[in-house]
């Protein structure tokens, strides 16, 4: 009785649009009124308690630095040197500018981890020179999107670390792991841009020398080209935990953009404190909705009785973990990532071990496939953050969308069959 009152709860708090951080809050107090005794008093008394507990974590701690250090890049014009040097190695081919954004987003994405920032940081500079290049609006939002489906992918990555909290696991090995995926991701929208561009004539736009033109480029973005160095390298090389070198990542940034390029100051910086906090925020308080909401399942011996329940409907593992990925991919279209991980995970997390797989191997697969959802309407936060800076219609940026949608799908089911694609190399780190 308890369980179905919590998610009756839950699904009506839903139907009405409430928020999930309060959904969550809501349904596991109505669950409490209507448990007896002992059991209901304990959830009602862990409410406040594992709401602040919940998100009292270390590692969280990572998110709102990593948000900032994307803030500030953006403020700052580094952002812009990314860009530049993107564009400087890869500008002459065909759909050259294109090619150049999705080059500049796995760039991007290894500083920030969060898909719609990485969006808003390049879609400005990017999808008006796209225009002028002759792409077609629509065209230049959908790419712009779909490259940025990789930023939460590519360390570092906020949906990692908040499911290495829910999950308990590692968000050094979870970062290691996405590596390979981020990579494949980024080469599958390239090849996909350019057999569009070939097709249509998006020309390249050619370089204003020759090799060493290129390097001088690079030697001017070389100090925005070092920052995943200092970041990742540091997490990789054990000197660092991803708390710290977020922290590193931050005063990194402010050195370099207050000192050299001379581009920050403090109303810039103020800028970037508030967005990054508007970014974490929701975050924070999601995660202590979904604390009391997973105690209370364990509580009941949820996450068993489905673990139980999908292994006697198949022993093949195979099978189950695809139906897995489908079902995420439905979820995706209505439920943004951080909330997909901190409903979801508790639940799929013991039938992912008795199946065999790591927890590592699930958290990277299922970051991939709930940034898919970035793109996926009636959600799709990465086509409407495109459409709001492009102007252009949202059918239009969805019909543009569809090859590099389809690609991604490609790309994580080949992770699904392949999984030393993602357990490789945190085995060679020895993660």
């Amino acid at each position: 009785m308890v369980v179905i009152t919590l998610f009756a709860a839950l699904a009506i708090c839903l139907a009405l649009t409430i928020p999930i951080a309060i959904s969550l809050g809501i349904s596991t107090v109505v669950a409490g009124f209507v448990a007896s005794g002992m059991l209901g008093m304990q959830m009602l008394t862990m409410l406040a308690q594992t709401t602040i507990t919940g998100s009292d974590s270390t590692a969280l701690l990572a998110m709102p630095f990593f948000m900032l250090v994307g803030t500030l890049m953006d403020q700052s014009g580094i952002a812009k040197k990314l860009i530049n040097v993107a564009e400087a190695i890869v500008g002459e081919v065909s759909g050259g500018l294109a090619t150049a954004t999705i080059v500049a987003a796995m760039l991007f994405a290894a500083i920030s981890g969060s898909g719609p920032a990485v969006v808003s940081a390049l879609g400005g500079i990017l999808i008006p020179a796209m225009v002028h290049r002759g792409y077609s609006n629509e065209y230049a939002a959908a790419t712009v999107a779909s490259a940025a489906t990789i930023g939460p992918v590519i360390p570092p990555s906020i949906p990692m670390i908040v499911y290495a909290v829910v999950a308990g696991s590692s968000v050094t090995a979870l970062f290691i792991g996405g590596v390979v995926p981020g990579v494949i991701m980024g080469l599958a929208l390239i090849s996909v841009n350019y057999y569009i561009s070939k097709k249509r004539g998006y020309h390249g736009v050619p370089r204003g020398g020759g090799f060493f033109w290129v390097l001088k480029k690079i030697k001017e973005g070389i100090l925005a080209i070092i920052m995943p160095v200092i970041v990742l390298g540091s997490i990789y090389a054990g000197i660092a935990t991803p708390t710290e070198s977020a922290v590193m990542g931050v005063m990194y940034t402010l050195i370099i953009g207050c000192f050299v390029f001379r581009s920050l100051d403090m109303k810039k910086i103020r800028i970037a404190l508030v967005d990054a906090a508007m970014l974490s925020a929701p975050v924070m308080f999601l995660l202590g909705g979904a604390a009391v909401f997973g105690r209370l399942l364990t509580l009941e011996h949820i996450p068993q009785m489905l673990a139980q329940l999908m292994l006697g409907m198949s022993d093949n593992r195979y099978l189950i973990l695809v139906l897995i990925m489908l079902f995420l991919l439905v979820t995706g279209c209505f439920i943004d990532t951080t909330s997909n991980i901190v409903l979801f995970a508790p639940l799929f997390c013991p039938i992912i071990t008795q199946l065999g797989y790591s927890l590592v191997y699930f958290g990277v697969l299922m970051t991939i496939n709930l940034c898919i959802g970035f793109l996926t309407p009636p959600l799709g936060m990465n086509l409407f953050v495109a459409k709001n800076i492009s102007g252009a219609p949202l059918g239009g940026i969805v019909k543009e969308n569809m090859p590099y949608l389809i690609v991604l799908i490609v790309v994580l089911f080949i992770c699904v069959i392949c999984p030393p694609i993602i357990t490789w190399l945190p085995s060679v780190v020895g993660n």
